[in-house]
């Protein structure tokens, strides 16, 4: 059996970012997303150490035990980037396999695209690959939803999404990951969570008073507590970042990601979904990818809604890379 996990502290550009770490071999480091944490990796640390990889969950900065920087420019794609680079040589190695959820399937898709001597392949779980490109990522956003606003809009006024938010932020939490998930999401003709009513919130539209199966009274209470301490100003800070990502990535317009690849997602996550166009166009934007992975019934949470599948699609894609991109 592998040792248990272990937390440090280690520097970066941030100041600081908390890693768990379990096991031993070849570094992966695995990257969360909105709302989360490392502890969205709790099932994934003990199966990959198992099969001979030291696994390693971070806390993204502006996240739980991690530094959380007050000005929202600090929170570029380009300073997430760096930070993971960071963290793999502070735990001592040449270069990792990085897998990421969520906005962490985004870090680690630019992390691999911009470091690749570092990032030698990587794995994106829930959010497709969608090459630097199109407008301005604000002007999109404030042209969906007609009479209503979209979330990402909704996110980007500081303090406003803080001002529904933190009052009660488990009870938030909870409607949150229960609106994503397929056992609890609302059905197809009830009001989108993903959209605003003028003048309204978010929370809404969450389902009340339930619990998507993969998430106990005590995984909830872990990362409220979490949120407790750090606010969510740090985390919501990537939604207003976006148009500073579209300008400092204009060098790697439209670039492919050259490295093996892999992709998994729910068919019933709206990320899969809406960016449906993106997935076929994974000839060209992935081209080292080695699997594409639509799990049925499930959301968006799939690391933690369907652990064992996700853990043995990793292990078996970590198996397959070539030498050429085993971490050193």
């Amino acid at each position: 059996m592998p040792a248990e996990i272990q937390h440090r502290s280690v520097p970066t550009p941030a100041g600081h970012i908390h890693v768990a770490e379990q096991g031993a071999g070849p570094l992966v480091l695995l990257v969360h997303g909105f709302p989360e944490s490392w502890y969205s990796w709790r099932r994934q640390l003990p199966a990959l150490a198992a099969a001979g990889y030291r696994a390693a969950a971070v806390d993204v900065r502006g996240y739980g035990h991690s530094s959380v920087p007050t000005a929202p420019e600090a929170y570029r794609m380009v300073e997430l980037v760096e930070d993971n680079v960071a963290v793999v040589r502070a735990l001592g190695a040449e270069s990792a396999v990085v897998v990421g959820h969520d906005w962490g399937a985004g870090i680690a898709a630019n992390s691999a695209l911009l470091r690749p001597e570092v990032f030698r392949a990587v794995g994106m779980l829930s959010v497709p690959y969608t090459p630097r490109g199109g407008p301005r990522p604000s002007d999109v956003f404030a042209g969906m939803g007609g009479d209503e606003e979209f979330y990402v809009s909704y996110f980007q006024e500081p303090g406003r999404a803080e001002a529904e938010i933190e009052p009660d932020i488990r009870g938030w939490l909870a409607g949150f990951y229960a609106a994503l998930s397929a056992d609890t999401m609302p059905g197809p003709d009830a009001p989108d969570p993903h959209f605003v009513t003028r003048g309204g919130t978010l929370r809404e539209r969450f389902p009340a008073d339930v619990l998507p199966g993969w998430l106990s009274e005590a995984d909830l209470d872990f990362y409220a507590a979490e949120f407790a301490r750090t606010g969510v100003t740090g985390a919501l800070n990537r939604y207003r970042s976006m148009d500073r990502d579209w300008a400092d990535l204009a060098v790697v317009d439209g670039a492919p990601i050259t490295q093996p690849s892999l992709f998994a997602g729910g068919r019933l996550d709206a990320s899969t979904m809406w960016l449906a166009d993106a997935i076929d166009a994974y000839p060209k934007t992935l081209p080292g990818l080695m699997g594409c992975h639509l799990l049925d019934g499930c959301g968006h949470w799939i690391q933690q809604e369907r652990p064992d599948e996700v853990n043995r699609l990793l292990i078996d894609w970590l198996g397959n890379l070539p030498e050429s991109a085993l971490p050193a």
